[in-house]
């Protein structure tokens, strides 16, 4: 057996004492593969499309290439929106669709044009949202934008068209655009996604005309380019009924109505709490919302077709700041990225559990332009400093291979986590992958409460290594307080607003996956390896081997 052991403290019950529990003992067996290991880690989006092409969007968008050996999507909203390019909180647009006096239709694509090819030039692929309605389209009659912090979802924006056929048109010129624009080869290994969360408030029509919207927009696309993949409904967490009734019957109308369907596309959201002053993640949702939408799917027989979850996160308001919400604080430090390699493991095991394609755990983060460091918005960066949840997709991009064996005594089971989250003693546990010359194993030390915990020993054995490697290289990456994390040291630094040049640089320092200790070889014993070393609470570790 290969065996990863960690002594460990954990909470007894949410809002208890922290105490010291057993030692925890991990197996890794890296002869064991699981499974394939997907890169659903390479997806990311937001709501202000125009910050794409912000200063610190850019700066963002290229790290986001760079920290992936495979193409990085990006999906956004507000692609068909109405209004001068000016990014607002939950709000952006690019005019490309009005009238004339006559109704006539007049297409505008400057702004998409940036959009689109600043997505080139940072190397990244654009999946095609196909939302919101411009508004001269539009049915409804009330104001069309409505400003954050109002309901922003409340604008005749989020209304049907006026004329279906308009809207099939539409789609298809923005389509046609696009394909001459960058080439048919190359948009048609693009995703189309119809609209986004139509089974609430982002759509106001009945579930029947978002039917129409989808079937139109699929023709649409699929007149300018035969083969295109298409797809939706991009619909809220299942763990709802309404939402889970929502995707059940969308998959029913594309099977009877033989309506084209290329991916499934759904979210799955977290719920974080202040309890007793603390914050509380809510895992368990997240969780629950993926296994009753995969569960639709395998009754649907549609395993074999891609699913993206187009939007997987703690919560879900991005521009929803801790100002604004208190609970959303976690989002600054090792509470995000911890959270995430937990839910992590458990997406994958999911899609095991009901046989499905899962393809994208896509996270709604990416930046906001000039707004207060550390301002607590779900993003991946503040004012151009990386946060540490970013280094968790920098972990998960190291790892290659396939997936292998790994059990826990420390666990806490997937069935407990999504019936209670992790409420009682803390998850340790591991993700591991093995390749031809090459193992990774990745660890953590998660619970629901941000609350501080102790450190925990870890005594790390790895067995099973091949018989001709008498010594391996080894690297260990770490995020937590004081490794892959500018945030803790911005609060050292007394939480400054305006840094000088001299704490930017020292702020960028912490930019990129810092090692624990510095690379080095270390003996195979009878294919195996020990390594020691210690876990901080919500702490996360890579440790690669390579012979």
């Amino acid at each position: 057996m290969r065996f990863l052991t960690l002594a460990l403290a954990g909470i007894l019950a949410s809002g208890a004492a922290w105490a010291q529990q057993a030692p925890v003992a991990i197996s890794v067996d890296l002869g064991k593969t699981v499974g394939p290991y997907k890169p659903i880690y390479a997806w990311f989006g937001y709501d202000e499309a125009n910050f794409t092409t912000g200063r610190d969007g850019k700066k963002l968008l290229r790290e986001l290439r760079d920290l992936s050996p495979v193409p990085v999507t990006i999906r956004a909203h507000h692609l068909l929106t109405s209004g001068d390019g000016t990014p607002e909180l939950k709000w952006s647009s690019t005019n490309v669709y009005r009238e004339d006096a006559n109704g006539k239709p007049v297409y505008d694509f400057t702004i998409l044009d940036g959009i689109f090819d600043e997505y080139k030039e940072a190397g990244v692929v654009p999946m095609v949202e196909l939302g919101f309605m411009p508004k001269d389209l539009t049915s409804g009659t009330n104001d069309y934008q409505v400003h954050y912090p109002a309901r922003t979802t409340s604008g005749s924006v989020q209304a049907p068209p006026k004329d279906y056929a308009k809207w099939q048109e539409l789609a298809r010129v923005v389509t046609a655009h696009l394909v001459q624009r960058y080439g048919a080869q190359t948009v048609r290994s693009w995703y189309f996604e119809v609209w986004n969360e139509p089974d609430i408030d982002y759509w106001h029509g009945t579930p029947q005309e978002y039917w129409q919207l989808y079937d139109h927009a699929v023709a649409g696309v699929r007149a300018a380019l035969p083969g295109a993949k298409v797809g939706g409904p991009a619909s809220t967490g299942a763990g709802n009924p309404k939402a889970y009734k929502f995707l059940d019957d969308f998959l029913g109308h594309v099977t009877s109505a033989k309506v084209p369907l290329d991916f499934i596309s759904f979210h799955a959201k977290g719920q974080p709490q202040i309890q007793g002053g603390e914050v509380v993640m809510g895992l368990a949702k997240e969780l629950n919302d993926v296994d009753k939408g995969f569960e639709i799917v395998a009754r649907h027989k549609m395993n074999k077709l891609p699913i993206i979850l187009s939007e997987a996160d703690p919560e879900g308001c991005a521009a929803c700041s801790m100002k604004v919400n208190p609970a959303n604080g976690y989002r600054n430090g090792t509470l995000y990225p911890s959270y995430t390699a937990a839910a992590y493991k458990g997406l994958f095991e999911l899609a095991d559990r009901h046989k499905v394609n899962l393809i994208s755990m896509l996270s709604w983060s990416f930046e906001f332009e000039n707004k207060d460091y550390f301002e607590g918005f779900r993003s991946l960066s503040t004012n151009g400093i990386d946060k540490p949840v970013l280094n968790f997709f920098r972990m998960a991009a190291l790892m290659k291979g396939g997936r292998v064996g790994v059990s826990s005594s420390g666990q806490v089971k997937l069935d407990d986590i999504i019936a209670n989250g992790v409420r009682g003693a803390a998850d340790i546990d591991a993700f591991a992958t093995a390749d031809v010359r090459q193992a990774s194993v990745m660890l953590w030390n998660y619970h629901d409460a941000e609350k501080p915990g102790p450190s925990t020993s870890a005594s790390v054995t790895v067995t099973g290594l091949p018989k001709a490697a008498s010594r391996v290289r080894l690297t260990h990456y770490r995020i937590d307080d004081t490794h892959s994390n500018a945030y803790t040291m911005w609060k050292a630094m007394g939480s400054p607003q305006n840094p000088s040049a001299a704490q930017i640089a020292e702020l960028k320092s912490k930019d990129g996956l810092q090692l624990l200790e510095s690379p080095r070889w270390a003996a195979v014993k009878g294919g195996a390896i020990a390594v020691s070393t210690d876990m901080p609470h919500h702490s996360i570790s890579l440790i690669q081997l390579e012979w």
